[in-house]
């Protein structure tokens, strides 16, 4: 019973882009481990970008001296 959580930045992720991620991670369980579909769970958690950091940063401080 493979539980899968994926941390994203809240931004621009529509209903759509998580039903994709749902549907390829689940695919990918399966294709590579052998996990059957309907026992696998997969939670996507939004995270606000001043709330995740990178390189000892904010994301949007990390973005803007990275050129991002």
């Amino acid at each position: 019973m493979p539980y899968v959580n994926i941390k994203i930045t809240r931004e621009n992720v529509t209903p759509a882009h998580k039903a994709e991620l749902i549907a390829g991670v689940t695919t990918l369980l399966q294709d590579v481990l052998g996990k059957n579909p309907n026992t696998t769970f997969v939670v996507i958690d939004e995270v606000d970008m001043e709330d995740w950091g990178i390189g000892g940063l904010p994301v949007p401080e990390y973005r803007k001296r990275s050129g991002q």
